[in-house]
């Protein structure tokens, strides 16, 4: 009588949720439903894929390589790694007015930022303004967490340790004389990293939060004095600087650097000669990678990106060939030749 008790109360209650008996949609899927089915969905991802495309194809996109591996390159001096503080010029010219809004990109090749341990080495408790971690950083810094002299590293870890330091100055050249082309550095990260992720310590002047510490290995200068010019965007909410610390899932990445502004170039670029003015400062020879810059316009798809309208075109095709395929095996099942 116990035993059956306890079968009795394991048993789930006599609901209709419990056994199953609520009212439920089975299709049943037809060739009538599945065929036609698949042609919609090819002639959708097609149209999409042909927008997709288009509108990639209009996009302006300006690359140039300047690590200087070439002798002919112009900043094939600067990448002797012994060579300090170098400067190379790039020129270029645009036959056509480069339409703006014109967003200004840095690329590295063969920089792997997805990879786990390099992810890993920050402090995210420092980068969030707890002046606390300062003193005594995560272990996951290791081993940018302290100098030679056991001094902490703020802000510590590979990921900062490397971040990216070379800078540029574009010149429009009018009538044989340079004129600087405005760049605007403001807004280019991601509002979430610079609002909410990352943060500085409440300490006012910011330096004193950083007493007792010292700069990155790589660093030229510390992080309070990122940018002497706007001491708002300075420390670990830098726009440089978060920008580099959101990492790219690719080992071949642009990033942002600067936004063309300017009451002259509020259309974009006008067709001239240009020069971009480098300070050489990152090395890359080292792990075989390469430098470049970019200039490019975005559209409502964003920026140039042939890939995705490909592959809309490649699986709409694809559908629209399995639904003839479909279409004859069933008719020749259904309605099979007489004998």
């Amino acid at each position: 009588m116990v035993k059956e008790t306890e079968e009795t109360s394991s048993r789930p209650d006599n609901t209709a949720f419990t056994q199953q008996r609520l009212p439920a949609w089975q299709p049943m899927l037809s060739a009538g439903i599945i065929i036609p089915g698949f042609v919609v969905i090819g002639l959708v991802f097609i149209g999409i894929g042909v927008a997709l495309f288009v509108t990639s194809q209009n996009i302006q996109m300006l690359e140039m390589d300047y690590t200087g591996v070439e002798t002919s390159s112009p900043c094939f001096r600067c990448s002797d790694p012994k060579v300090m503080n170098c400067q190379c010029e790039l020129e270029f010219s645009l036959g056509k007015l480069f339409e703006g809004p014109v967003f200004f990109y840095y690329g590295l090749s063969n920089f792997f930022q997805n990879y786990r341990k390099y992810g890993a080495s920050r402090d995210d408790s420092q980068l969030s303004g707890d002046i606390d971690q300062f003193k005594a950083p995560s272990s996951d810094c290791a081993p940018y967490q302290y100098d030679g002299n056991d001094k902490p590293i703020v802000p510590c870890g590979a990921i900062a340790n490397s971040m990216f330091n070379d800078t540029f100055t574009l010149y429009r050249i009018i009538d044989g004389t340079k004129k600087v082309v405005p760049f605007d550095g403001k807004g280019i990260a991601w509002w979430s990293d610079y609002n909410i992720k990352y943060r500085n310590p409440s300490v006012s002047p910011l330096k004193s939060a950083f007493n007792g510490t010292v700069k990155p290995i790589f660093w030229s200068k510390p992080a309070y004095e990122l940018d002497p010019s706007d001491p708002a965007n300075n420390g670990f909410i830098n726009q440089d600087f978060l920008v580099w610390m959101r990492r790219a899932a690719l080992p071949h990445f642009n990033k942002l650097y600067r936004r063309i502004t300017g009451t002259d170039y509020s259309k974009g670029l006008p067709e001239g000669n240009y020069t971009l003015q480098i300070s050489y400062n990152y090395p890359v020879l080292s792990f075989d990678g390469r430098k470049k810059v970019v200039f490019s316009n975005v559209s409502w798809m964003g920026g140039k990106n042939q890939f995705l309208g490909i592959a809309y075109l490649v699986i709409g095709s694809l559908c629209v060939v399995m639904s003839i395929v479909m279409l004859i095996v069933y008719a020749k099942f259904k309605f099979p030749d007489e004998e």
